[in-house]
């Protein structure tokens, strides 16, 4: 009995495979570390790890190394979470020798990926020894290039982002990629150079698209498709490919490595057909040539997470395909996914990895019972098909992973993805084999110059006709189903064709009928964004929606409000309290990519042409919400810029919201009795400043919620202890966008107010 249940389990053994229990086996040591259980449960996550240990050693050494696996994975995250720049050495100035990764220049400002070498801390903080990848700014003007190593004196910060709801999470991101800190190079002392770069071929290539594209546009466009190097795209290019759906043609993706090994497989055949005429299909040597063509392509992009993806799903597609000894489709899907994690765990939390998987596994779905493609027509065919079937599993996929849709990325994409793949990747690398010969490659990348406008106005008349949408939770789930749906009655075979055509109905049907969230009648909602030491409050009504503040803009040029709204967001209101950068800072990026109603800001406050001036007394009305002016006064005056902002007063039923941006306490008590007290919510003047928030004026309006837009670990220390205090004795309930990423709470009358905080749960059920 006990022998036919040992038979019984090997024979399932055999048909599971390997690849299979590797993927999981390596996937939950990632995950296992993600969740922190090993450092919050030790004793319990190591009596478990024993007793695993204990069973597999009984079972067999397979199971063992599947343990192995899977402890090398925890390993691997864990060792992430503790090179972690420490919390004690934020802000302090730290001694490093480092290699420069990579170094790209925009406005003056050059950004840096390091790899740290050495790395002291003054005596008595705690140590930086495992500090690894840290990425920072430097201001000054010497040259820094890629490969050289540097002893420079840096102030660091642990890597953490902006929290708000719907955005880009750039402390996820800088987790993922394995960056330890971030921060900038102190001017004084000046950095050293130590050594200088070594020969690096993507410098060198990259030092040869500047001599010999002339055309800006093509030679970011080479340089991502080529090389990798998809920083060299401003921003204003990842905006358009973002809000068009289309990101996934210039990374360097399966779509491009797939691409250079099948030429390679194609060419080598073909030269193994005319060598060989008998023989020519049992040669074995053009799939290893096909597979040095991915490797080398993915070696010239400098082997980042995305191509180093796409060039294991090649190689292991390759030897599926070869057919010799070769693994099954999902057994091949299993293995890729099993070696991917284990070189690189941090990839499972990359959206691109789980997209990529999803895709392939999606054509393996349509594409195992049918025949190969034949002959030119064949694959055209066979490439339309696949994208035609891609696209709603994919959209479905983009709108439950980012909450955003671009509603004409499944057409552009049917006619972007051949062009890219037939005309522009072929181009761009005919153009670096013939760089050899004298005007060759000038004149191929002129072709790609001319073949890259089309492909760039259709991406901005599809933008321009459609911009990039964000349905709302509810609609985002419905609507997924409503593509997965399509997508199998489509992909699916032996599906009725009358369900195919019904399908067609079903994704308009639930664009029509899935359920908009209720808005309360009479309701405000406000949210007061995450921008560090500035401030950039969000309100609105059911039909309008009004902006106090833009948030600030930084000395590298970078906006915060860039990534909050995708382009083409209509305002009915903008006020800008007054000039100063961490208030109007966004200024730019709102008259360049949104659309504005009205602007209101200060009279003697330049900040928009044709802005109308706030004031004291200055009321209006949208959906029953009252908004007013209790400051500036009508008229010029001789107050500094921060006494002259615009102080507003909200009333939605029986709650208040007052925002008195950055007057200080003198201020404060001029327009105290227009004010209606007590008030239901404040945001704390100037960040929570010692000159704002005046003792007479908190025991007035005496809030019951307070909230500070303020940077972590700001330089001024906001908000400072005495007004913190101030705020305490009056029993008030503390925010702060630092700690708590974005705010957002609604007055709804005849409810009490509850404050939702994007990190940290619901703690408003403390207050």
């Amino acid at each position: 009995m006990v022998e036919n249940q040992w038979a019984t389990l090997r024979a399932m053994r055999m048909r599971v495979g390997v690849a299979f229990p590797l993927a999981a086996a390596a996937l939950w040591g990632a995950g296992l570390a993600a969740l922190g259980a090993g450092a919050q449960y030790p004793l319990l996550f190591s009596a478990v790890l024993a007793g695993i240990v204990l069973v597999a050693s009984l079972i067999g050494v397979r199971w063992l190394g599947l343990v192995g696996v899977m402890l090398w994975a925890y390993g691997s995250v864990g060792l992430e979470h503790t090179s972690r720049l420490p919390a004690g050495l934020s802000g302090v100035d730290l001694s490093v020798e480092a290699r420069i990764i990579s170094a790209s220049e925009t406005a003056g400002v050059t950004r840096l990926m390091l790899d740290v070498k050495r790395c002291q801390a003054p005596a008595g903080l705690p140590g930086c020894a495992r500090l690894g990848k840290v990425r920072v700014s430097a201001y000054h003007k010497t040259a820094l290039r890629a490969g050289e190593r540097w002893h420079m004196t840096l102030r660091l910060r642990p890597p953490r982002g902006f929290s708000n709801p719907h955005s880009f999470d750039y402390g996820a991101w800088l987790w993922r990629e394995g960056i330890h800190a971030t921060g900038y190079v102190r001017q004084i002392p000046e950095p050293e150079r130590l050594a200088p770069a070594g020969i690096a071929l993507k410098r060198q290539a990259l030092a040869f698209l500047d001599r010999h594209v002339a055309d800006d546009t093509a030679r970011r466009w080479l340089a991502a498709l080529t090389l990798g190097e998809s920083e060299q795209l401003t921003q204003d290019d990842w905006a358009l490919l973002n809000a068009s759906g289309t990101t996934h043609l210039v990374v360097i993706s399966g779509l491009h490595v797939g691409l250079v090994a099948s030429f390679g497989l194609l060419l080598a055949r073909t030269v193994a057909r005319f060598s060989t005429p008998q023989n020519w299909r049992l040669r074995v040597w053009p799939w290893w040539a096909a597979a040095a063509c991915a490797v080398a392509y993915a070696v010239l992009a400098g082997l980042s997470p995305p191509a180093t993806r796409a060039m294991v799903m090649a190689l292991i597609g390759l030897w599926a395909l070869s057919g010799r000894h070769a693994p099954g489709a999902w057994q091949a899907w299993w293995l890729a996914l099993a070696v991917i994690v284990i070189s690189d765990p941090l990839a499972v939390w990359r959206p691109g990895f789980w997209l990529s998987f999803l895709a392939v596994a999606w054509l393996i779905v349509i594409w195992q019972s049918r025949r190969r493609p034949v002959g030119v027509r064949g694959w055209l065919w066979a490439l339309g098909r696949s994208q035609l079937l891609l696209a709603p599993v994919m959209a479905g996929a983009v709108v439950l992973a980012f909450g955003r849709v671009a509603p004409l990325s499944p057409l552009v994409n049917l006619l972007a993805v051949p062009w890219v793949s037939m005309v522009l990747v072929p181009g761009a690398l005919l153009g670096w084999l013939l760089a050899p010969l004298p005007y060759a490659s000038e004149f191929i990348w002129w072709g790609f110059t001319q073949a890259l406008a089309p492909l760039h106005q259709l991406l901005t008349l599809a933008v321009g006709a459609a911009p990039l949408w964000e349905p709302s939770p509810g609609q985002a789930v419905w609507l997924a189903g409503a593509f997965g749906v399509l997508a199998l009655c489509w992909g699916l075979p032996a599906v009725p064709r009358v369900l195919r055509v019904l399908s067609l109905a079903l994704v308009p049907l639930v664009l029509y009928a899935a359920p908009m969230p209720a808005w309360p009648e009479g309701a405000l909602r406000v949210r007061v964004f995450d921008v560090g030491q500035g401030q950039l409050i969000e309100l609105r009504t059911r039909y309008t929606r009004t902006l106090y503040d833009t948030g600030p803009r930084f000395r590298s040029g970078f906006m915060p409000i860039e990534t909050l709204w995708p382009p083409g967001r209509r305002f009915d209101r903008v006020i800008v309290s007054h000039s100063d950068s961490d208030h109007a800072g966004g200024v730019k990026a709102l008259v360049q990519k949104h659309r504005v109603k009205q602007w209101l800001a200060p009279l003697q406050e330049s900040v928009v042409a044709g802005q109308t001036s706030c004031h004291r007394g200055q009321r209006w009305q949208q959906d029953s919400i009252e908004f007013e002016h209790l400051w500036p006064p009508q008229g010029h005056n001789s107050l500094s810029p921060n006494d002259r902002s615009c102080v507003l007063q909200v009333a939605a039923g029986e709650h208040r919201l007052l925002i008195t941006g950055d007057v200080s306490a003198r201020v404060e008590r001029q327009f105290l009795r227009e004010a209606d007290t007590p008030v239901s919510v404040l945001v704390a003047g100037h960040h929570g400043s010692g000159t704002s928030s005046g003792v007479q004026f908190v025991r007035t309006v005496a809030p019951r919620q307070v909230i500070f837009s303020a940077g972590r670990d700001n330089r001024f220390q906001h908000p400072v202890e005495t007004v913190v205090r101030r705020f305490r004795r009056q029993q008030s309930c503390l925010w702060n966008t630092a700690h708590d990423g974005a705010l957002t709470f609604w007055l709804v009358p005849g409810e009490a107010i509850r404050i939702l905080p994007e990190r940290g749960g619901l703690r408003a059920k403390r207050c």
